[in-house]
């Protein structure tokens, strides 16, 4: 392992936090590493893995379509990208799918869609908020309040501005007739799994109508079925005239895209935008496995397993309730807000075997991959019983 180790200090970039885990395979909920030791993985490659490591489907998808091709770039109509786009369209409610290859090019595609749209009709604005994740692009940046992903690399894009989440008088006091667009994630990932309030939702929602701004949806990592729904909007009765999504919907392939209606798609001419690699048929056909397998029934059980594991949390905090403060979350997108520093709780899950992640500073966020059962949820909640005592 050290000699990994030494080798990946000595050639790559040293801007990642990495675990000290040398990989050797993953199956299923499990990470094996190099050394022998197994791992619970409750973090799903940061909510990308929604069928767990090495899903049987997903590989027989990438082989077939490895077989046949893997790129002829986007000069050529390709069937893997059209039925992928035609489910996604069909879930979503909207009309029209653009491929990019990450949650950062889907932002970055978004804004500017809504720059294009907007500039004719005088609105300047694109608003977010605080503990929002939407990338680490200029643009994705510009709507971000992250000030270790953003010191010394300014100046940002103008005409970004972000907003107190669930601040009721700052939306109102923000949003007018120059908005162009607001972002939001239903459920904040690294913003500590959290959400817009009743109040503040209904608001933004209310607002939207008025001012005729775009509602776009992150739902890079809430999105695919993570929250019990396909989609983290549908439990806010929102109505996002652009919907991002990457992460999980690859199945572990890097895949991006965003999801909007038919007059928006038409506001793009040939050559306006594009990518390389956005849409590659590999990564299309295990997004389309990923699909069938949630209509399958999975989604169901997603929202099954979810409601147990919020149940078990529930007793973890009632047993440690100095300890633990809130249990946050939907579906399996889930988060314990502690009274301490959650890397803590995060290293000493390691230290039996458990890969989570610490968000917010002191929410502890757990995204199993979707197909985890109620023994492995078991599993987890054992490993955190045995952690909290000696903290």
């Amino acid at each position: 392992m050290n000699n990994i180790i030494e080798r990946e200090h000595n050639s790559i970039y040293q801007t990642y936090k990495r675990l000290p885990i040398v990989i050797s395979r993953a199956e299923g909920v499990r990470i094996f590493a190099e050394n022998g030791d197994v791992y619970l993985d409750f973090l799903s490659g940061i909510a990308v893995n929604a069928l767990g490591h090495s899903h049987p489907r997903i590989i027989e998808a990438a082989e077939d379509q490895l077989r046949k091709y893997m790129h002829v770039s986007n000069y050529f109509y390709q069937e893997p990208q059209i039925e992928l786009a035609e489910k996604l369209v069909k879930l979503s409610g909207l009309n029209k799918v653009f491929f990019c290859n990450s949650g950062t090019e889907a932002t970055e595609a978004a804004m500017k869609l809504t720059r294009k749209w907007a500039n004719p009709k005088g609105k300047t604005e694109i608003l977010a908020f605080t503990g929002g994740f939407h990338g680490r692009t200029y643009a994705a940046l510009s709507i971000m309040d992250k000030p270790n992903y953003k010191n010394g690399m300014g100046p940002f894009l103008d005409g970004c501005k972000v907003l107190p989440l669930n601040d009721v008088a700052s939306l109102m006091a923000s949003i007018n007739s120059g908005t162009a667009a607001v972002c939001i994630e239903y459920i904040q990932g690294e913003g500590g799994i959290s959400e817009p309030s009743r109040e503040f939702n209904e608001m933004l929602n209310e607002l939207h109508i008025q001012h005729g701004f775009l509602l776009i949806a992150d739902e890079v990592q809430s999105g695919i079925g993570r929250s019990g729904k396909f989609f983290a909007f549908e439990h806010f009765d929102a109505k996002p005239d652009i919907i991002t999504v990457a992460k999980g919907m690859g199945g572990g392939l890097p895949l991006g895209g965003i999801i909007t209606s038919e007059e928006l798609s038409e506001i793009w001419e040939k050559g306006n935008h594009g990518t390389t690699y956005g849409g590659n048929a590999v990564a299309c056909r295990t997004g389309s496995v990923v699909i069938d397998v949630l209509e399958e029934g999975l989604l169901n059980q997603v929202n099954e397993i979810g409601n147990y594991f919020h149940t078990k949390l529930s007793d973890i905090k009632d047993k440690y309730p100095e300890k633990v403060l809130q249990v946050r979350g939907r579906g399996l997108m889930k988060g314990l807000l502690l009274s301490f520093d959650a890397q803590i709780l995060v290293n000493e899950l390691l230290e039996r075997f458990v890969i989570s992640n610490a968000a917010s500073g002191s929410v502890l966020r757990i995204v199993p991959p979707l197909i985890v059962n109620k023994e492995e949820i078991d599993e987890f909640i054992s490993k955190l019983d045995e952690s909290l005592p000696v903290l």
